[in-house]
């Protein structure tokens, strides 16, 4: 079995500050740091440690890729992210400086990886907790590739969370993904 590993960086800060707001009291839950947009902007994680808990040593890896928005230009995750092997897919923001095109291109290269090298047993591990990656996830499901979602709990879709989907949360391991 081969792992297709795929993560929405901007997804993994956004939601591990807004835990971590909660953490440090700046807002009594995560759904209330969302309501008010609250967030830890000193919180960061660190990416090689995201790595060891989502891609265990031993396991065969086919392809691992990592996508978000632009960086300031001193922002090393992206370089550390090429290190440990992962493809970086970078996009522009949109005028009114939101992220676009990302959901759309794991997407996209997931089915494109399924069709081109993915076999069935193959596994997909999909680093976020958008509703929009369904319908992929079914299509995959139906030609024989399983899914595993690795996020946030408060962040993770409810149909991301049961079967036949894997769902493995990241908040138990907040502290060690965190940045030190």
């Amino acid at each position: 079995m081969t792992f297709y590993v795929y993560v929405d960086n901007s997804n993994v800060w956004i939601e591990g500050m807004r835990i971590s707001a909660v953490q440090k009291g700046m807002a009594t839950s995560t759904t209330d740091a969302m309501n008010r947009r609250i967030s830890d902007q000193t919180w960061t994680y660190d990416f090689g440690r995201l790595y060891e808990l989502i891609c265990p040593e031993g396991q065969k890896i086919g392809r691992s890729s990592l996508f978000g928005s632009r960086p300031p230009a001193n922002d090393s995750i992206w370089e550390l992210a090429r290190a440990e092997g992962f493809q970086v897919n970078l996009f522009d923001r949109n005028a009114a400086n939101r992220e676009k095109q990302v959901d759309v291109a794991i997407s996209t290269q997931i089915m494109e990886d399924s069709y081109e090298h993915m076999k069935t047993g193959d596994k997909v591990l999909l680093v976020s907790g958008d509703r929009d990656y369904l319908p992929t996830i079914e299509s995959l499901r139906k030609r024989g590739i399983p899914t595993r979602v690795a996020f946030w709990t408060h962040a993770t879709g409810a149909e991301l969370k049961r079967e036949p989907i894997d769902f493995v949360p990241l908040d138990p391991a907040f502290d060690f993904i965190t940045k030190k």
